[in-house]
């Protein structure tokens, strides 16, 4: 969850439809991944993890064995991304794959500057 200092601004497309400005988008996952990463313990964990997953899709099990962590943690980790929308899912539950998000993708950027600061 975002701190409640976090927050999008909203407005009334021509479809009808709630958008939000793609500037404000893109300060929110930047805020998103200072929060991840740098504002809490996990944060050198999940920048591990976001590596990880850069190189290949993986599951929770591999990470955990990759990274050296135990596997609850990782699960806690990934369900974190996933709700910051840095990660999606793919497959069934067992041996489920996790990747990252295109919206990752497009703030790459604010991520490599984010963990050259942690």
């Amino acid at each position: 969850m975002l701190p409640s200092s976090v927050s999008v601004l909203v407005a009334l497309g021509a479809n009808g439809f709630v958008s939000a400005h793609p500037t404000t988008l893109h300060a929110q996952m930047k805020k998103a991944l200072w929060y991840l990463l740098a504002g809490t313990r996990g944060g050198a964990n999940r920048a591990r993890l976001i590596r990880l997953l850069d190189d290949r899709p993986r599951n929770a099990n591999q990470l955990a064995e990759e990274l050296d962590v135990d596997y609850n943690t990782v699960r806690h980790h990934l369900d974190t991304l996933l709700e910051h929308d840095v990660v999606e899912t793919g497959g069934d539950d067992y041996g489920q794959l996790y990747f990252l998000t295109d919206r990752f993708e497009h703030h790459r950027e604010a991520f490599e500057e984010i963990t050259e600061h942690v």
